[in-house]
């Protein structure tokens, strides 16, 4: 299935914050729902947000053609609508660098993109189901952090888009979906798409992974990306740090899988990414229960960087880059 789409001049999304509880289709026509279901994580993940800016262009271009002034501050809202990850930035130029041939040589575009990140999970997933069988014992055992599916694509995924290819090929051991706080996009998202696809699951609370891993519980680490620097740094989703120091430890594989619109060559190293802060109230309470003191603050980064020294290889749609041989992005 397409979790994002464009169907009948809307754009259609799967709203995330109604899952694991309600399959809920959400059709945004404006603007300024495209940007709130980004900003509020009803669409998420790197490639989905890239194609839900694209799309936004294409509905900015219908809405505003005879309004120059009014498109471009569609246009820059969509791009500021969520920081880190590059593929929304990607996604919104791409489909704006068509605004002078008309409203429909965008959508065309932001259709393509749309088309092109599908097939590229397809590729993702042979890929990197190729190497597990490389690296890891036979039945492999993997730990995932956040949610690289569907969800967090257009169909198939990155990460989980390997670990179902496996599943397919009767050559998957099990699967530990890290829980992924504040907002639980592996117990509630990863959790559900693992369930549609009859794939052997448990999820453990994020610390518990390093863990499991020094425990011989774990064979790999298999995680997707928001933004992969020149330098091999990957930037994911908060918490998938301390999976790959924990995969260090214990000599494992840390395998990072995104599509090539990931792969930012124009940002030299993580230390260079503006890091999404997205304020306290995620963190001190959950739907709509505070689970602390009132008034408490927190810091709530959504991503963190993983140095490249800590991963082992990253695999895209078109190539699979040994970083541990010295190989470079």
């Amino acid at each position: 299935m397409r979790t994002i789409d464009w169907v009948d001049d809307a754009v259609e999304i799967i709203d995330q914050t109604a899952l694991p509880d309600r399959t809920t289709v959400l059709r945004l026509s404006t603007v300024d729902e495209v940007i709130a279901a980004i900003q509020s994580l009803a669409v998420r993940g790197a490639p989905a947000i890239g194609v839900a800016g694209a799309l936004g262009v294409a509905l900015a271009a219908r809405l505003h053609a005879d309004d120059g002034s009014a498109l471009a501050d569609a246009i820059g809202r969509l791009r500021a609508a969520r920081p880190t990850a590059v593929n929304l930035a990607r996604g919104v130029d791409r489909a704006a660098a068509r605004i002078p041939d008309g409203a429909p040589a965008v959508l065309a575009e932001a259709v393509a993109l749309l088309d092109e990140e599908q097939t590229a999970a397809t590729a993702m997933a042979r890929l990197g189901a190729d190497l597990l069988g490389e690296l890891c014992p036979p039945q492999p055992r993997l730990l995932t952090h956040c949610n690289t599916g569907a969800l967090a694509t257009v169909a198939g995924g990155t990460a989980l888009g390997v670990v179902a290819e496996l599943h397919r090929r009767g050559a998957l051991g099990a699967v530990i979906a890290s829980e992924t706080r504040p907002l639980l996009q592996g117990a509630r998202l990863t959790a559900w798409e693992l369930t549609r696809l009859g794939v052997d699951f448990r999820v453990a609370v994020d610390g518990a992974g390093p863990f499991l891993m020094a425990r011989g519980l774990i064979d790999a680490v298999i995680v997707g990306a928001d933004r992969i620097c020149a330098n091999g740094d990957t930037i994911n989703k908060i918490g998938t740090y301390a999976h790959a120091l924990g995969a260090h430890r214990a000599g494992l594989p840390f395998v990072v899988v995104a599509p090539e619109s990931t792969v930012d060559r124009d940002t030299a190293a993580g230390t260079d990414v503006e890091i999404e802060d997205r304020g306290s109230a995620e963190v001190v309470g959950f739907a709509g229960t505070r689970s602390t003191p009132a008034g408490t603050e927190a810091v709530n980064p959504a991503f963190d960087v993983t140095p490249a020294d800590l991963v082992t290889v990253v695999v895209t749609d078109r190539r699979v880059i040994r970083l541990d041989r010295g190989e470079r992005i």
